[in-house]
Protein backbone atom coordinates (compact mmCIF):
# COMPACT_ATOMS: atom_id res chain seq x y z
CA UNK A 1 0.00 0.00 0.00
CA UNK A 2 2.80 2.08 0.46
CA UNK A 3 4.01 1.58 -3.25
CA UNK A 4 0.44 2.78 -4.33
CA UNK A 5 0.25 5.93 -2.23
CA UNK A 6 3.68 7.32 -3.36
CA UNK A 7 2.67 5.70 -6.76
CA UNK A 8 -0.84 7.63 -6.56
CA UNK A 9 0.91 11.08 -4.77
CA UNK A 10 3.23 11.07 -7.81
CA UNK A 11 0.51 11.29 -9.96
CA UNK A 12 -1.30 13.73 -8.26
CA UNK A 13 1.95 16.32 -7.60
CA UNK A 14 2.98 15.62 -11.90
CA UNK A 15 -0.64 16.32 -12.97
CA UNK A 16 -0.82 19.98 -11.40
CA UNK A 17 -4.30 19.19 -11.41
CA UNK A 18 -3.85 19.63 -7.07
CA UNK A 19 -3.24 23.72 -8.01
CA UNK A 20 -7.11 24.81 -8.94
CA UNK A 21 -8.23 23.71 -5.27
CA UNK A 22 -5.26 24.85 -3.56
CA UNK A 23 -5.10 27.89 -4.87
CA UNK A 24 -9.29 28.28 -4.52
CA UNK A 25 -8.98 27.31 -0.56
CA UNK A 26 -6.22 29.83 -0.50
CA UNK A 27 -8.63 32.37 -2.08
CA UNK A 28 -11.32 31.12 0.50
CA UNK A 29 -9.32 31.85 3.61
CA UNK A 30 -8.14 35.16 2.16
CA UNK A 31 -11.50 36.65 1.53
CA UNK A 32 -13.29 35.24 4.22
CA UNK A 33 -10.84 35.47 7.05
CA UNK A 34 -10.51 38.88 8.62
CA UNK A 35 -7.15 39.44 10.45
CA UNK A 36 -7.82 40.15 14.18
CA UNK A 37 -11.33 38.10 13.74
CA UNK A 38 -12.48 35.90 16.31
CA UNK A 39 -10.93 32.66 16.47
CA UNK A 40 -13.61 30.14 16.71
CA UNK A 41 -15.27 31.54 14.02
CA UNK A 42 -12.28 31.38 11.97
CA UNK A 43 -11.52 28.01 12.50
CA UNK A 44 -15.30 27.08 11.67
CA UNK A 45 -14.87 29.08 8.35
CA UNK A 46 -11.57 27.10 7.49
CA UNK A 47 -13.12 23.59 8.50
CA UNK A 48 -15.80 24.53 6.43
CA UNK A 49 -14.09 24.90 3.22
CA UNK A 50 -12.45 21.89 2.76
CA UNK A 51 -15.62 19.42 2.44
CA UNK A 52 -15.67 20.61 -1.31
CA UNK A 53 -12.08 21.05 -1.33
CA UNK A 54 -11.81 17.14 -0.11
CA UNK A 55 -15.07 16.21 -2.95
CA UNK A 56 -12.65 17.87 -5.72
CA UNK A 57 -9.23 16.40 -4.77
CA UNK A 58 -11.04 12.72 -4.30
CA UNK A 59 -12.24 13.55 -8.14
CA UNK A 60 -9.19 14.78 -8.86
CA UNK A 61 -7.61 11.51 -7.25
CA UNK A 62 -9.73 8.44 -9.12
CA UNK A 63 -9.73 10.17 -12.80
CA UNK A 64 -6.06 10.58 -12.67
CA UNK A 65 -5.01 7.84 -14.36
CA UNK A 66 -5.02 7.10 -17.99
CA UNK A 67 -7.36 3.68 -18.71
CA UNK A 68 -4.44 1.58 -19.67
CA UNK A 69 -2.31 2.76 -16.96
CA UNK A 70 -5.45 2.00 -14.10
CA UNK A 71 -5.41 -1.59 -15.62
CA UNK A 72 -1.93 -2.02 -15.10
CA UNK A 73 -1.88 -1.39 -11.64
CA UNK A 74 -5.18 -3.10 -11.04
CA UNK A 75 -3.41 -6.36 -12.55
CA UNK A 76 0.05 -5.78 -10.33
CA UNK A 77 -2.30 -5.04 -6.71
CA UNK A 78 -5.75 -5.64 -7.41
CA UNK A 79 -8.38 -3.19 -8.17
CA UNK A 80 -9.85 -2.27 -4.68
CA UNK A 81 -6.38 -1.36 -3.26
CA UNK A 82 -5.38 0.29 -6.10
CA UNK A 83 -8.80 2.68 -5.28
CA UNK A 84 -8.45 3.04 -1.56
CA UNK A 85 -4.56 4.23 -2.51
CA UNK A 86 -6.20 7.12 -4.68
CA UNK A 87 -9.05 8.09 -2.08
CA UNK A 88 -6.38 7.86 0.69
CA UNK A 89 -3.99 10.25 -1.40
CA UNK A 90 -6.74 12.95 -1.90
CA UNK A 91 -7.63 12.65 2.21
CA UNK A 92 -4.02 13.32 2.66
CA UNK A 93 -3.97 16.58 0.50
CA UNK A 94 -6.87 17.63 1.88
CA UNK A 95 -5.57 16.83 5.22
CA UNK A 96 -2.62 18.90 4.36
CA UNK A 97 -4.99 21.89 3.21
CA UNK A 98 -6.60 21.85 6.40
CA UNK A 99 -3.79 21.93 8.24
CA UNK A 100 -2.78 24.63 6.37
CA UNK A 101 -5.74 26.52 6.78
CA UNK A 102 -5.61 25.65 10.94
CA UNK A 103 -2.17 27.13 10.49
CA UNK A 104 -3.62 30.47 8.82
CA UNK A 105 -6.20 31.39 11.48
CA UNK A 106 -3.78 30.51 13.99
CA UNK A 107 -1.74 33.26 13.22
CA UNK A 108 -3.92 35.71 12.06
CA UNK A 109 -6.85 35.10 14.56
CA UNK A 110 -7.91 36.94 18.02
CA UNK A 111 -7.96 34.49 20.59
CA UNK A 112 -11.17 35.86 21.67
CA UNK A 113 -15.30 35.47 22.04
CA UNK A 114 -17.30 37.37 18.70
CA UNK A 115 -18.08 40.33 21.10
CA UNK A 116 -14.13 40.23 21.73
CA UNK A 117 -14.95 39.91 25.36
CA UNK A 118 -14.27 36.64 26.39
CA UNK A 119 -10.63 35.09 26.12
CA UNK A 120 -10.58 31.59 23.83
CA UNK A 121 -7.68 29.25 25.05
CA UNK A 122 -5.79 29.16 22.29
CA UNK A 123 -4.63 25.30 22.35
CA UNK A 124 -8.17 23.79 22.76
CA UNK A 125 -9.77 25.98 20.08
CA UNK A 126 -6.93 24.60 17.88
CA UNK A 127 -7.55 21.63 18.47
CA UNK A 128 -11.17 21.96 18.22
CA UNK A 129 -10.30 23.59 15.02
CA UNK A 130 -8.05 20.37 13.68
CA UNK A 131 -11.02 17.93 14.73
CA UNK A 132 -13.76 19.94 12.97
CA UNK A 133 -11.41 20.42 9.74
CA UNK A 134 -11.19 16.59 10.25
CA UNK A 135 -14.96 15.97 10.16
CA UNK A 136 -15.25 17.60 7.16
CA UNK A 137 -12.59 16.10 5.27
CA UNK A 138 -13.45 12.63 5.73
CA UNK A 139 -17.33 13.67 5.08
CA UNK A 140 -15.77 15.24 1.26
CA UNK A 141 -13.95 12.05 1.10
CA UNK A 142 -17.03 10.15 1.25
CA UNK A 143 -18.74 12.18 -1.42
CA UNK A 144 -16.25 12.02 -4.09
CA UNK A 145 -15.91 8.07 -2.85
CA UNK A 146 -19.51 7.62 -3.76
CA UNK A 147 -19.99 10.50 -6.71
CA UNK A 148 -17.08 9.35 -8.58
CA UNK A 149 -15.88 6.39 -10.65
CA UNK A 150 -16.81 3.67 -10.09
CA UNK A 151 -20.11 4.84 -8.53
CA UNK A 152 -20.77 6.66 -11.51
CA UNK A 153 -19.09 6.74 -14.21
CA UNK A 154 -20.29 9.44 -16.43
CA UNK A 155 -18.61 12.73 -15.36
CA UNK A 156 -22.42 14.16 -16.21
CA UNK A 157 -23.87 12.75 -13.76
CA UNK A 158 -21.08 12.75 -11.29
CA UNK A 159 -19.43 16.51 -11.13
CA UNK A 160 -22.94 17.75 -10.34
CA UNK A 161 -24.14 14.88 -8.36
CA UNK A 162 -20.42 16.10 -5.57
CA UNK A 163 -21.50 19.48 -6.29
CA UNK A 164 -25.00 19.11 -4.60
CA UNK A 165 -24.04 16.66 -2.06
CA UNK A 166 -20.86 19.05 -1.13
CA UNK A 167 -23.60 21.70 -0.54
CA UNK A 168 -26.61 19.75 1.16
CA UNK A 169 -23.76 18.30 3.15
CA UNK A 170 -22.50 22.05 4.17
CA UNK A 171 -26.02 23.33 4.83
CA UNK A 172 -28.03 21.11 6.63
CA UNK A 173 -28.20 20.63 10.41
CA UNK A 174 -28.50 17.06 10.02
CA UNK A 175 -24.86 16.69 8.41
CA UNK A 176 -21.83 16.26 10.66
CA UNK A 177 -19.72 18.65 9.17
CA UNK A 178 -22.53 21.26 9.86
CA UNK A 179 -22.94 20.12 13.00
CA UNK A 180 -19.08 20.66 13.60
CA UNK A 181 -19.24 23.84 12.21
CA UNK A 182 -21.82 25.33 13.41
CA UNK A 183 -20.63 24.51 17.13
CA UNK A 184 -17.33 26.23 16.69
CA UNK A 185 -19.95 29.49 15.79
CA UNK A 186 -21.88 28.91 18.84
CA UNK A 187 -18.95 28.22 21.14
CA UNK A 188 -17.51 31.67 19.90
CA UNK A 189 -20.76 33.78 21.04
CA UNK A 190 -19.85 32.88 24.74
CA UNK A 191 -15.87 32.35 24.23
CA UNK A 192 -16.66 28.83 25.15
CA UNK A 193 -14.60 25.63 23.26
CA UNK A 194 -16.32 22.16 22.43
CA UNK A 195 -14.49 19.33 21.09
CA UNK A 196 -16.54 17.70 18.36
CA UNK A 197 -16.25 14.64 19.21
CA UNK A 198 -19.56 13.75 17.92
CA UNK A 199 -20.23 14.86 14.98
CA UNK A 200 -16.50 13.72 14.22
CA UNK A 201 -17.75 9.73 15.23
CA UNK A 202 -20.73 9.95 13.15
CA UNK A 203 -18.59 10.79 10.02
CA UNK A 204 -16.01 8.25 10.45
CA UNK A 205 -18.42 5.17 9.65
CA UNK A 206 -19.66 7.58 6.90
CA UNK A 207 -16.07 7.93 5.22
CA UNK A 208 -15.04 4.00 5.67
CA UNK A 209 -18.49 2.42 4.50
CA UNK A 210 -18.24 5.23 1.65
CA UNK A 211 -14.90 3.89 0.28
CA UNK A 212 -15.10 0.20 1.19
CA UNK A 213 -18.55 0.12 -0.78
CA UNK A 214 -16.40 2.27 -3.89
CA UNK A 215 -13.23 0.14 -3.46
CA UNK A 216 -15.70 -3.53 -3.84
CA UNK A 217 -17.33 -1.52 -6.60
CA UNK A 218 -13.75 -1.00 -8.65
CA UNK A 219 -12.78 -4.35 -8.46
CA UNK A 220 -16.57 -5.73 -9.97
CA UNK A 221 -16.35 -2.83 -12.74
CA UNK A 222 -12.60 -2.76 -13.44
Amino acid sequence: MIALLRYQAALLIGSHRWLPPVILYAAFLAVGIQTGGPMLDSYGFAAAGTLPMAVWLARICVTNELPAARSCAAAAAGPGRVHLASLLTAALGALLLALGGTAFVALTSDPHSSDHRVAVPVLPATAAGLLTALACVLLGIAIGALCNWPVLRSPGSAIPAGLLAALLLSVLGASPANAAVTGMVSGSAHGTVSMPWLPLAGTVPIAVAAVAAACALSSRRN
